[in-house]
C-alpha cells in the first residue's frame, strides 16, 4: 500500500558550541518543510534541503503535465497559510503573487429554467446583501439568517487562531516532573486559554460544531437544499465522511479560519500555480543560506542507541546528522524510513492504526474554450464573476452528497460524484495558452481500493469519462473541448506525493486526530520516541492545509530542545 519512503523528510546536523548551533541537512521540500528549514536557519543552524522529486512543493507544486498548460496538480487554492508566516519570510519579496477571488463560490442547478430562462444558480461572495438576493432565490428566511450565520462563524474561526501557532498543551509537564518542569509546562496552557477567553460564552456554541454533524448545525440555520449542501461540501472536502457523521463540523471550520491578504476566510490562486507558494518560502529559505537540493532520495533514517544519527541516501551515500525533522506523513517516516528495530512495538502498533482513509480523485485538465454554464452563460468565450469561484457542481442536494459518500463506503467510485471545479487561469494568464485555460476537478467520493482490488487504468478513465459526462450537463460542449487530461486517483496521491492513502491532511481531520491527538497522544508535541527525531508536516497538529503551522511549530521545539542540551 505505501510506496518507497521519500516525503518531506528534514536531516539536521548541528554542531553545539556554547550553544551557537551550526550545520543542518533537511530531505524533501513541501511547503512544512520548507518553513521549519527557513525558521531553523533563522535560529542559528546551516540548513541543506533534500527533495526526492525534481521539482520542489511536495503536494504545493506547479508542474506543466501537458505541453503549454501549467497545473496546480495538488493542492489548488491558498487561504490557510499563516499570517506571520507570510510576514516573516518576506514572501511577497520572494515572488509570491496571489490573485484574489471574490465571489468565491458558485453552485449552479441541473434544472429546466421556467419560461426559457436560465437555470438557478447560487453565488456567494464578500458582498453580503448581494449574497442575500441571491440566497432569496430559494429562501427568504435563509437570505435573512445568513449574515448572523457568517458572523458566527468567522467568531468561532477567529478564536481557534492562537491554536494554530503553538503545540498542543504539555500534558505530561504539568503533571510530572520536577516543580520548574511544571513551571515550564504550564507556559504551554496559554493558547488555550486565549481560545477560551475569546470563545467566552461561546465554548458551548464552539463545542457542538467541532464535535457534530455539519448538518445538524446547517439545518438549524438554513432550510434551502443548494445553500446548506454548498456550506456542506466545506464539511467534507478531502474527508472520508457525510455532512452526516459527527466532526464533518470541525472540518468545516478547518476551511474557513483562514485569510489572505488581511481579509478573513477569503481564499486566492497563487500566481504560476501553487508551486508559488513553495518557490517562495524556498527563496526566503535561501536567502538566509539554507542550501536546497534536488533529486536526493533518501532510504532510512540512522539510528542508534542515543538517537538519530543521520540518513542514507537510496544512491548509498550517507549523511550523518544529530538532529531529523520528518515532513513524511507518521506512517512513512515511522514504517518506512526509521529501523522498526528502534521503535517501541506498542508504538507501532499505535501508527498503524492512524486513520489515513482518502475520498478524493484530482482531475487536471487543459481545455481550449472557456467552459459556459448553462446556469450563467457569457457570450464570446469572456469569463464572468463565477469562472474564478469554486464551482459545486452535484451540489443541488445534501442527499446528492450522502449518496455519493455511500457509494465510496460500498467500495465503488461514485456515480454521482460531488465536483469542486476550479479555472484558475481566469485570474492567472500565466497558466495556459491565449484563448485556452486550466481547469482543476477535485472530486468526491472514491476508495483507495475499488471492491477490494487495485486501481487500472480502465478505472481511472472510466471514473474520469463519469466525471466529465456531469460536467458536461452543466456545461455543453465541455468534453469536445478537453486538450488532455491528468487523473490521479487515491494510490496516485500516495505514489506521487507521498501522501499516505492518498490524504491531503498527512492523515484524516477527525475528532480522534486532533489536537491533543494529532496524530497519536504520544506524538503531539512533534517529538517521537527516538531522540531527536521529530515530525514537521501536516501529519501533526494542527493538521492539514498549506498552512506552514506544523513547520513553524516543530522547527521551534527543536530549537528549544537543542537551546536545553
Amino acid at each position: 500500500m505505501i510506496p518507497s519512503p521519500f516525503l518531506f523528510l528534514f536531516i539536521f546536523i548541528y554542531f553545539l558550541s556554547k550553544l551557537n548551533l551550526k550545520s543542518v541537512f533537511s530531505s524533501l521540500a513541501g511547503h512544512n518543510g520548507l518553513v521549519a528549514a527557513a525558521y531553523l536557519q533563522k535560529g542559528g543552524l546551516n540548513t541543506a534541503v533534500l527533495e526526492r522529486r525534481h521539482v520542489l512543493g511536495g503536494a504545493a507544486v506547479s508542474e506543466e503535465i501537458i505541453p503549454g498548460f501549467h497545473f496546480s496538480r495538488c493542492a489548488y487554492l491558498l487561504s490557510l497559510l499563516r499570517p506571520h508566516i507570510y510576514a516573516d519570510l518576506e514572501l511577497k519579496k520572494h515572488g509570491l503573487r496571489v490573485y484574489m477571488r471574490d465571489p468565491h463560490a458558485f453552485t449552479p442547478m441541473l434544472e429546466e429554467g421556467v419560461n426559457g430562462a436560465a437555470p438557478r444558480s447560487l453565488m456567494l461572495g464578500s458582498d453580503l446583501a448581494r449574497n442575500q438576493m441571491e440566497i432569496g432565490k430559494f429562501s427568504q428566511k435563509d437570505a435573512k439568517a445568513y449574515p448572523e450565520f457568517v458572523a458566527h462563524l468567522e467568531k468561532l474561526a477567529a478564536a481557534v487562531h492562537p491554536l494554530l501557532d503553538a503545540p498542543p498543551v504539555d500534558i505530561p509537564g504539568l503533571t510530572a516532573g520536577s516543580l520548574r518542569k511544571r513551571m515550564t509546562a504550564a507556559k504551554t496552557l496559554k493558547p488555550l486559554v486565549k481560545c477560551g477567553l475569546k470563545l467566552g460564552g461561546n465554548i458551548p456554541d464552539f463545542y457542538e460544531l467541532v464535535t457534530a454533524p455539519i448538518m445538524k448545525i446547517l439545518t438549524r440555520w438554513f432550510e434551502s437544499e443548494p445553500l446548506r449542501a454548498t456550506l456542506a461540501t466545506d464539511g467534507v472536502i478531502g474527508a472520508m465522511t457525510s455532512p452526516s457523521n459527527p466532526g464533518s463540523g470541525y472540518v468545516l471550520l478547518h476551511h474557513v479560519m483562514g485569510e489572505l491578504e488581511k481579509e478573513k476566510g477569503a481564499w486566492g490562486y497563487v500566481e504560476g500555480g501553487m508551486g508559488g507558494v513553495s518557490q517562495a518560502i524556498a527563496s526566503a529559505a535561501r536567502s538566509y543560506g539554507v542550501d536546497i537540493f534536488t533529486e536526493k532520495d533518501v532510504g532510512q533514517i540512522l539510528v542508534d542507541s542515543d538517537g538519530v544519527k543521520g540518513v542514507t541516501l537510496k544512491d548509498g551515500s550517507e549523511i550523518r546528522s544529530n538532529v531529523v525533522l520528518s515532513n513524511a506523513t507518521p506512517y512513512v517516516t515511522f514504517k518506512d524510513l526509521t529501523p522498526q528495530a528502534a521503535l517501541p512495538p506498542e508504538f507501532i502498533k499505535a501508527v498503524d492504526q492512524i486513520d489515513y482513509t482518502s475520498p478524493v480523485t484530482k482531475i487536471n485538465v487543459a481545455v481550449d474554450k472557456l467552459p459556459n454554464f448553462l446556469a450563467a452563460p457569457t457570450p464570446d468565450n469572456k469569463p464572468g464573476p463565477h469562472h474564478q469561484c469554486s464551482i459545486h457542481l452535484n451540489c443541488e442536494s445534501v442527499e446528492v452528497l450522502e449518496t455519493a459518500y455511500r457509494d465510496a463506503m460500498n467500495g465503488r467510485p461514485s456515480v454521482r460524484p460531488m465536483l469542486e471545479m476550479t479555472i484558475p487561469s481566469v485570474l492567472d494568464p500565466t497558466l495556459a495558452p491565449p484563448g485556452c485555460h486550466v481547469v482543476s476537478l477535485f472530486t468526491q467520493f472514491t476508495p483507495y481500493h475499488i471492491l477490494g482490488r487495485e486501481w487500472t487504468e480502465q478505472d481511472r478513465e472510466a471514473y474520469a469519462d463519469t466525471v466529465f459526462d456531469w460536467v458536461e450537463q452543466y456545461v455543453p460542449g465541455f468534453k469536445k473541448s478537453v486538450v488532455g487530461r491528468d487523473i490521479l486517483a487515491p494510490p496516485d496521491l500516495e505514489r506521487i506525493f507521498g501522501l499516505t492513502g492518498g490524504n491531503i491532511f498527512h492523515g484524516s481531520m477527525s475528532l480522534d486526530q486532533l489536537y491533543l491527538a494529532r496524530p497519536l497522544p504520544s506524538l503531539s508535541d512533534y517529538r517521537s520516541p527516538i531522540k531527536r527525531l521529530y515530525l514537521c508536516g501536516s501529519g501533526g497538529h494542527p493538521g492539514g492545509g498549506v498552512m506552514g503551522s506544523p513547520g513553524w511549530n516543530a522547527a521551534l521545539t527543536a530549537l528549544a530542545d537543542l537551546k536545553q542540551h
